[in-house]
C-alpha cells in the first residue's frame, strides 16, 4: 500500500501546483474533478476496462473523460490521458487522497473523522469540533460516521493521529493489562 502512495505523490503534488496556479476556485475545481475520477476508477465496469488488454488507451481515455465530462476541466481531461499513458490510472484514489491532504495544510485545516457508536448530537458535534480545534491550533473539519463496533465513546482520525476514546479500546487494553 505504502509502494501505492509512492508513486501517486509525485503527481499530486503536480496536480496541487497546477491547481494553485490556476486561481482562488483551482483546489476545489481540481478537488472535485479527483473525487469524480476516484469514483470513475473504484467502479467496477470501468476496472474491468482498466484491465482489459483489448481496449486502447484512447478508448479508455475517451470512456472516462466522457463519463466524468462535467467534473473536468481540459487540464482534467489531459490529466487522464497522462495517468493512462503511464499506467497510473488505478492510482487515482491515492492521488486524489493525497491532493486533499495538500489542500488542508495550504488552507490550514485539519480533516477529522469521528466514528461513534451513536450519532452525536449538534451540541456535541460542536463541542468536540472546538475541543480539536483548541488541541490542533487551527481549522477542523469534521465528518461523523456511526459504527455499532465501537460500542461506545469515539475513535477520533485526523491524518496518521488516532485518538481512540471508544468502549472497545479500553476493554482491549484491561484485557491486555490483565493477561500481563
Amino acid at each position: 500500500m505504502a509502494e501505492r502512495y509512492t508513486l501517486a505523490r509525485p503527481y499530486a503534488e503536480a496536480v496541487f501546483e497546477l491547481a494553485q496556479a490556476s486561481g482562488s476556485d483551482g483546489l476545489s475545481q481540481w478537488s472535485d474533478a479527483l473525487a469524480a475520477l476516484s469514483a470513475i476508477v473504484a467502479n467496477e465496469s470501468v476496472a474491468a476496462l482498466m484491465n482489459n488488454p483489448r481496449v486502447s488507451d484512447g478508448v479508455l481515455a475517451d470512456a472516462i473523460i466522457e463519463t466524468g465530462a462535467s467534473d473536468f476541466s481540459e487540464q482534467a481531461r489531459n490529466f487522464v490521458r497522462l495517468l493512462i499513458d503511464n499506467n497510473r490510472l488505478s492510482l487515482a484514489p491515492e492521488i486524489a487522497e493525497l491532493f486533499e491532504i495538500e489542500r488542508a495544510a495550504a488552507e490550514d485545516r485539519l480533516d477529522v473523522e469521528v466514528t461513534s457508536a451513536v450519532e452525536l448530537s449538534d451540541a456535541q458535534q460542536k463541542a468536540l469540533g472546538e475541543a480539536l480545534e483548541k488541541r490542533f491550533d487551527r481549522k477542523v473539519a469534521m465528518t461523523f460516521a456511526q459504527d455499532d463496533s465501537v460500542i461506545g465513546g469515539a475513535v477520533i482520525r485526523a491524518g496518521d493521529l488516532v485518538i481512540d476514546g471508544s468502549l472497545t479500546a479500553q476493554l482491549a487494553r484491561m484485557r491486555q493489562s490483565l493477561a500481563h
